[in-house]
């Protein structure tokens, strides 16, 4: 009988210890949603990031900002055309990740610009429109930031100034694999 409870106890031990780790597993990932394939690219921008962005518009407003968002949900074939640019076909280098690489391809992430009062886009980051001595694009990324957008314009490297997103604490590789945020997340 020794013996068998020998045998049986570091058995019983390693069961409850996947089982707690199991549950632990199930429990963090109830914010996200596994979609077990491929799903491909998102066709609408993620619903928090879509209240986020209407957000962001009008209180740039009340700074006498006007933003334009000049790129949202992006198809892995429209990215892929992106960073083809300054590489090869004609113009700069606008993007470092290729189709299924980008968080706008699985609508996390929208692209903005300024809008002067004669209706004419400003790409110029030093802009100062309502004349406040302050970058308007910086107060917009600042805004951008306390709605819980992760600005490109403070990434090391390759400064991608018009470019906002919401991970929700996702890589692409997660993305990549069918892993979304549940829509309902906030």
């Amino acid at each position: 009988m020794r013996k068998l409870q020998q045998i049986l106890l570091p058995w019983l031990l390693i069961s409850v210890f996947l089982i707690i780790l199991f549950q632990l597993y199930q429990g963090q990932n109830e914010e996200y949603t596994d979609q077990r394939e491929d799903v491909g690219a998102a066709t609408e921008l993620h619903p928090t990031v879509e209240e986020k962005k209407d957000k962001l518009i009008e209180q740039a407003v009340t700074k006498d900002i006007h933003v334009v968002i000049t790129d949202d949900v992006r198809s892995f074939e429209r990215q892929e055309e992106l960073y083809q640019q300054g590489r090869a076909t004609d113009g700069e280098i606008v993007t470092y990740a290729q189709g299924g690489e980008s968080y706008h391809n699985y609508g996390l992430a929208i692209d903005y610009a300024l809008e002067n009062k004669n209706g004419e886009l400003i790409w110029d980051i030093h802009y100062d429109g309502n004349n406040n001595n302050q970058s308007d694009w910086f107060e917009v990324a600042n805004i951008a930031k306390n709605l819980g957008f992760e600005w490109g314009g403070d990434w090391e490297g390759f400064k991608d100034y018009p470019h906002l997103q919401i991970t929700f604490g996702l890589s692409i590789e997660q993305l990549q694999r069918g892993i979304r945020p549940k829509p309902a997340q906030e």
